[in-house]
């Protein structure tokens, strides 16, 4: 995938428990936040970058009703299966093969865009939000949802390992810290920053979404950092006892970003 971080890959295996994992309460009222700060109208263009299993398409579809459009891309052809079938009955879903760098929209065609933890996978993040500019109609606007991923804790008995195991995750990513500079960005993009809102998800039990992150990062990160499958498998089974202790704890912060083509 052209100036994105390749380095995490979602097979059949992996977007079948993804799918199910956006079924998590948290992680439907991060998507209904995010939908809700781009005010989506009827009749509405709207391109959903990295639509995964296709929720956040299917329900931009039910806002923008059968006058508007739908064009949802993503890399994982595996992915785009899920996004597929579940936009069936939503003609006006479009779901098509693209990355973040060459969107297969004209030039001012999409009044709004939706990425929702793309952007940082991304490298080339000039190159992507030119892209995103050049789609957008003037006045366009745009949602852009990424994760600093050192606002995480997650409560470990051995935390020394957790904290190599984390470390060793941020290998998955092109920049596990991508909302610190993404407003100037933006900016240097031709985008007007209007709005910045932090989600907080935080669970004091382990909901779909955070048991299949656990197995995700335990397989991404055996033999990485120094962490060794054994190490891995431990800290998963160390999240299970915590559980059944009491003592589960997990909490990370995502930052929405609104902005507007200029």
């Amino acid at each position: 995938m052209p100036g994105t971080s390749e380095q995490l890959q979602f097979d059949a295996k992996a977007s079948r428990e993804m799918e199910a994992a956006y079924t998590s309460p948290m992680i439907v009222t991060r998507r209904k936040n995010a939908l809700g700060l781009l005010n989506l109208k009827p009749g509405e263009t709207v391109l959903d970058i990295g639509t995964g299993p296709g929720y956040l398409a299917f329900e931009a579809a039910q806002q923008v009703g059968p006058s508007g459009r739908v064009l949802a891309i993503d890399t994982s052809p595996d992915m785009l299966a899920l996004a597929r079938r579940r936009c069936a009955d939503r003609p006006q879903v479009e779901v098509r093969e693209s990355d973040a760098v060459s969107l297969p929209a004209p030039s001012g065609s999409i009044d709004a865009a939706i990425a929702v933890q793309i952007y940082e996978y991304v490298s080339a993040m000039p190159a992507a939000l030119a892209e995103l500019h050049r789609v957008l109609r003037p006045g366009g606007r745009a949602v852009i949802v990424d994760i600093d991923w050192a606002s995480l804790v997650w409560e470990a008995a051995d935390r020394a390992r957790a904290e190599r195991i984390f470390c060793a995750w941020d290998e998955h990513l092109a920049d596990p810290y991508l909302p610190r500079r993404l407003a100037p960005l933006l900016r240097e993009a031709g985008f007007e920053v209007a709005k910045v809102e932090p989600y907080t998800m935080l669970n004091l039990s382990p909901e779909p979404f955070v048991v299949g992150l656990s197995k995700m990062i335990a397989h991404f990160v055996a033999g990485r950092g120094g962490v060794t499958r054994e190490e891995a498998a431990a800290w998963v089974e160390d999240i299970t006892a915590l559980d059944a202790q009491g003592r589960f704890f997990y909490s990370v912060t995502c930052y929405m970003f609104f902005a507007q083509r200029v």
